[in-house]
Formats: C-alpha cells, sequence, structure tokens
C-alpha cells in the first residue's frame, strides 16, 4: 500500500526519467465524479499510446491521494486547497497555499516535462493548467457537469481543446474548441451479463421488477428517509429493492432488511456493474459521473439533485436529461410528497420505462475515454 510520504518524497527523482516517451499530466480530483474520469482518460492513453508517460496531480489530504494510486498510477500532491465557506478563519491561510502550489507545480512541471495536461476539474487542476499554459504546454480541460465551475471557465479561454458532455455548452467556453466527447465511465459497465446473475449477486428474484436506489458514499438523507418509510409498498406493488444506503443509514437500513426477502441494503457497492444490470428503475443523486453511467447502462431514472451542489450544478445536470425526455425529476424539497408516486406510476408504465429507456441510451457515449484521447494526441508531434 502506497503512503501520502512515499507518493510525495523526493518528487524530482521520482518524475524525471528520460524524455522518450509521450508525457501527459493529469491534474484535478476532490470528487469521485472528478477522479473516476480521470482514470479512465489515463487507462484509454495506456491502451491508445503504448509507452506512454502518466503523471497525476492532485491535492493533499483528498480523495484521489488514495484511489489513483490504487489504480496503479502515480500521484503527487499539492499544498493547497479551495474557500471554505464555513469558516472564514480557515481562508486565512489560502493565499499562502496557493503560491506555494505554484512553486511546486512549476517543480513538477520542469522536471516531468509533458507533452500535455489535462485537468478534470477540482482547485488542484488551476494551477497546474494554468502554469503549463504559460509554458506553451498543450492544455485540455474536462468539464463533466452541465454547469461549469469558474476555473475551468477561466482556463477554457487558453486551453487547446475543451471536452464537455453535453451540448449547449457555448456560453461557458470558446465554441472552436468545444467537443462534445461525454464523460468516461468504469470499463465493467460496457460489459455485459446476464440480468439473472446480476439478480442472483444480491440473492432477489427474476420475476419481480427491481429498484436501485443510491446516494453516494454518504447517502441521501432524504431519500433514504423516504425509503424507510414507504418500504412495505415495494412488496405491495411487486417491486424489489437494491438500496446502496451510505455509511450514515447502513444500521437502520440493515434491520429494515431483517425480514424482508424483496430487499437487499449496504452502506456501499462494490459491483455497481451487477447492481445496473439487475435494476429495472434507478433512484439517484444527479452528479456527473451518476448521469454519465445512467446513460452508458441506459436506465429509466428518477433523479433528486442535491440541494446543495455548488451553484446547484446537479440540478442542471438533471433538466439536461429532462428536457430530452430522458429522466424524471423529483426536487429534493418534494422527495416525501413525490417520490414513491412517480417511482409506483413509472414502474407501472412500462411505454414510458421504455421511452426512458431509449432516450438516456441514445445520451451514452462509452468510448468517451478513446474519443479524449484521440483528440490530445493530436498535439502529440513526435
Amino acid at each position: 500500500m502506497h503512503t501520502e510520504v512515499n507518493r510525495d518524497k523526493k518528487l524530482t527523482k521520482d518524475v524525471s526519467p528520460s524524455h522518450e516517451s509521450y508525457r501527459v499530466i493529469i491534474a484535478g480530483g476532490g470528487t469521485g465524479g472528478h477522479i473516476f474520469p480521470a482514470i479512465a482518460i489515463a487507462n484509454a492513453l495506456k491502451r491508445l499510446q503504448p509507452g506512454v508517460e502518466i503523471l497525476f496531480v492532485g491535492a493533499k489530504g483528498k480523495m484521489e491521494m488514495d484511489k489513483v494510486p490504487e489504480a496503479g498510477y502515480r500521484i503527487t500532491g499539492l499544498t493547497i486547497a479551495g474557500y471554505d465557506r464555513g469558516s472564514l478563519v480557515k481562508n486565512f491561510s489560502l493565499p499562502v497555499k496557493l503560491i506555494k502550489s505554484f512553486l511546486e507545480v512549476n517543480t513538477v512541471l520542469k522536471n516531468f516535462k509533458p507533452d500535455a495536461v489535462v485537468g478534470v476539474g477540482g482547485y488542484s487542476s488551476f494551477p497546474v493548467l494554468r502554469l503549463a499554459q504559460i509554458r506553451k504546454i498543450p492544455t485540455f480541460i474536462h468539464e463533466s457537469n452541465s454547469l461549469p465551475g469558474k476555473s475551468n471557465m477561466i482556463l477554457g479561454k487558453r486551453a487547446t481543446g475543451i471536452f464537455v458532455a453535453t451540448d449547449n455548452m457555448e456560453k461557458y467556453f470558446p465554441g472552436k474548441k468545444i467537443i462534445i466527447t461525454g464523460n468516461p465511465v468504469r470499463e465493467e459497465l460496457s460489459v455485459r451479463i446476464p440480468k439473472s446473475e446480476s439478480l442472483r449477486f444480491f440473492g432477489l428474484k427474476e420475476n419481480m421488477q427491481t429498484v436501485f436506489v443510491m446516494g453516494g458514499s454518504l447517502g441521501a438523507k432524504s431519500i433514504n428517509e423516504t425509503i424507510e418509510e414507504n418500504i412495505d409498498l415495494f412488496k405491495k406493488n411487486g417491486l424489489q429493492l437494491i438500496w446502496q444506503t451510505g455509511k450514515l443509514f447502513s444500521e437502520r437500513a440493515a434491520k429494515i432488511e431483517e425480514d424482508r426477502s424483496n430487499i437487499w441494503t449496504n452502506a456501499f457497492i462494490n459491483r455497481m456493474d451487477h447492481a445496473y444490470n439487475a435494476a429495472d428503475i434507478v433512484v439517484a443523486r444527479s452528479g456527473a459521473m451518476t448521469i454519465a453511467e445512467l446513460c452508458t447502462v441506459g436506465k429509466p431514472s428518477i433523479l433528486v439533485p442535491y440541494p446543495l451542489a455548488a451553484e446547484d450544478h446537479q440540478l442542471v445536470n438533471a433538466m439536461a436529461l429532462v428536457g430530452k425526455n430522458a429522466a424524471r425529476l423529483v426536487r429534493d424539497e418534494e422527495v416525501k410528497t413525490s417520490l414513491m408516486k412517480q417511482l409506483l406510476a413509472l414502474a407501472g408504465d412500462e411505454i414510458m420505462m421504455e421511452d426512458l429507456r431509449k432516450n438516456i441510451a441514445a445520451l451514452g457515449n462509452p468510448k468517451a475515454d478513446e474519443m479524449i484521447v484521440r483528440e490530445i494526441l493530436k498535439n502529440n508531434k513526435q
């Protein structure tokens, strides 16, 4: 197991091999919505450009410092932090951390000598791409959300290319630089397996409709409480449930599951391919990665945007699908009164389910990772 000390120590020795192969820095992180597309891009680079050297740059203390090494890639962490809206005192050190991070990035660029830099979002990507742009290194942005962050909009003005998930992004980025690729998703979701196998994985039946409810690592409080309050409606309506609760709700859900054979619950799911494959309907938040996965697997969905997401970008993500009749929307404040009504109505309407299934599948791009990499490699002058 890598340690943070080993990842960051002696950077100049660790990232200074002879400059013979094509080299790419992938910068950013902070959330799975940034990290998992970054890893997918790295995997595609290895497939399409044998011998490529890849270095990730993230923020010390963030989840990328563990997830990236677990995927088999090197990473170095910057001394950088985002603005803390909840504590002004914590923000006093931000200018010092920002200056230090720019000095750290300067060392990384000097020693690694990248041929291209890819930013996937998160505050650690800004100093890396900004300094790369000053050094005239080709820079690329992957914007997973329908509403970009301010840093990406600033960086986009000087970027070589900007990869986006949806159309109508010209109001945020220079139109000639935009390439609609969709969001890269984990490779296993593109592998087809028999639905019966996935249902067996959860100990569920083949002759019942299956609802998959998920709310991220911490869970979605409003969704979890609504499912708990209406748990008996599932069996009464011939439904079975895969319920990924997050760690804060897992004990309560486990007690609910004890005497009900039509329910599977856990804090986490380590086989998302089975969960999506078993599901007839999905209820979820509308983070960019969740939406990308739903488009890839083509599942009828009810989206409940997280109301505290920055600039309400999850609502914007959801509306991009709702406007194409590719998903249904329930706002967080309406979950307790509307979610089960919409869920039961959808489960009982096969025509509506098929419309949603067809429309959301049309928005997916299982080759988004390779499409992004081919655009990056066009700038490879070796």
